[in-house]
């Protein structure tokens, strides 16, 4: 491994390479070819999700020399991704050293006089790329004074400009913004897509690492990809020989899947006195109670999964071990499929309790309170 970390190490470069966001970068492919770009596009959504890295590549697409519509249909695997990295715009565009591309963090640039600067910098043309591009990152960040310095920007763009907004609280961006954009929201990342990327990760960097690690650590991740690499990282580094589960519960404080099944059967008799010395004992043990309820709360779905339809096993059997799948299988067939719905709805309304409890474990425990009480 090289010391460089590995979500930097390893961001997507092209649009086929992009994790999650099919039909984002569906859209944006079809206005390449079509030629149909806007001056303004606006992304949304949870962090480490892709908002960035895809403006970077739809930056270099929109410029890159060696794009045709024509070359769009064939995989990268053919000789022509998209873009392609190499020509003159591209490189310069990828060092960072392009006069064509400015990058503005608006969480430590927020100001009006930044914004006024770039207002300056819109009126000159390309010096060789196309278009000119600004890309703002939480752009949410910015002043009452910058944004509406902004929207005149918006409302009058030159030609040769496209802004590329990116924020994950979309919600305190002004709608005058907004309307002035294309909109594009970001969706957290699947556990499978999270999985597969991370098992490329791990076959490049030619670790050896048991496939329950990758399942636990795109749990763990909650759909950002970026955190995902980064326990990766932080597992890799831990260390030397080949890490499996026990290590990686050890390192992120995961419940073992003997104390997840001996939880998810408690629930599900209504033993109140077994899945509350269950919670102490894993909090004795240090565990993180986010990550319990996470796991239980993914039990639980599956749960409900195999008992509605039993070729979901095949799914299932993809990211979990053998053992743990047949477990739940054998909890599917029975008990009713209401009783996983009354459980995963108590786990899923207390779980945003975590961020407020004035003690980690105590949402799971009154969850599990209402759980047995309903019996």
């Amino acid at each position: 491994m090289t010391g460089q970390v590995l979500y930097r190490k390893y961001r997507p470069q092209s649009f086929d390479e992009i994790v999650g966001q099919r039909a984002i970068v569906a859209v944006l492919k079809a206005s390449l070819e079509k030629n149909r770009i806007s001056h303004a596009y606006l992304f949304s959504g949870p962090a480490g999700t892709g908002k960035t890295t895809i403006a970077r590549i739809f930056a270099r697409a929109v410029n890159c020399a060696n794009f045709s519509s024509e070359k769009l249909s064939i995989p990268s695997k053919a000789g022509f991704p998209i873009p392609c990295n190499e020509c003159e715009v591209c490189s310069e565009f990828l060092s960072g050293h392009s006069l064509d591309l400015t990058e503005i963090d608006a969480a430590s640039s927020r100001g009006i006089d930044e914004i006024r600067a770039l207002r300056e910098g819109i009126r000159s043309l390309p010096f060789k790329a196309k278009k000119k591009i600004y890309i703002i990152d939480e752009v949410h960040m910015l002043t009452k004074e910058a944004f509406n310095a902004l929207l005149k920007t918006l409302e009058e763009p030159p030609a040769h400009v496209i802004f590329i907004l990116a924020t994950t609280e979309i919600e305190k961006v002004p709608e005058t913004i907004i309307s002035r954009t294309q909109h594009f929201e970001f969706r957290k990342i699947g556990e499978e897509d999270l999985q597969k990327a991370l098992a490329q990760i791990v076959k490049k960097e030619k670790a050896k690492l048991d496939p329950e690690v990758l399942n636990i650590i795109a749990v763990l991740a909650e759909g950002s990809l970026r955190d995902a690499e980064s326990m990766l990282d932080q597992a890799l580094s831990a260390s030397s020989e080949e890490l499996g589960p026990d290590q990686i519960r050890d390192l992120f404080g995961v419940p073992t899947s003997e104390l997840l099944e001996k939880m998810t059967s408690s629930l599900l008799a209504g033993d109140t006195k077994t899945a509350l010395n269950l919670i102490h004992t894993g909090s004795e043990q240090g565990l993180d109670q986010k990550a319990f309820f996470k796991l239980l709360i993914r039990n639980f779905r599956f749960l409900l999964y195999l008992k509605v339809d039993a070729s979901y096993e095949k799914e299932l059997a993809g990211f979990l071990p053998s053992s743990e799948l047949t477990s739940l299988k054998n909890l599917a067939q029975a008990h009713d499929i209401k009783k996983f719905e009354l459980i995963l709805n108590q786990l899923n309304a207390s779980y945003p309790l975590l961020k407020i409890a004035y003690l980690p474990q105590l949402p799971l425990e009154l969850a599990v309170l209402k759980i047995t009480a309903a019996k």
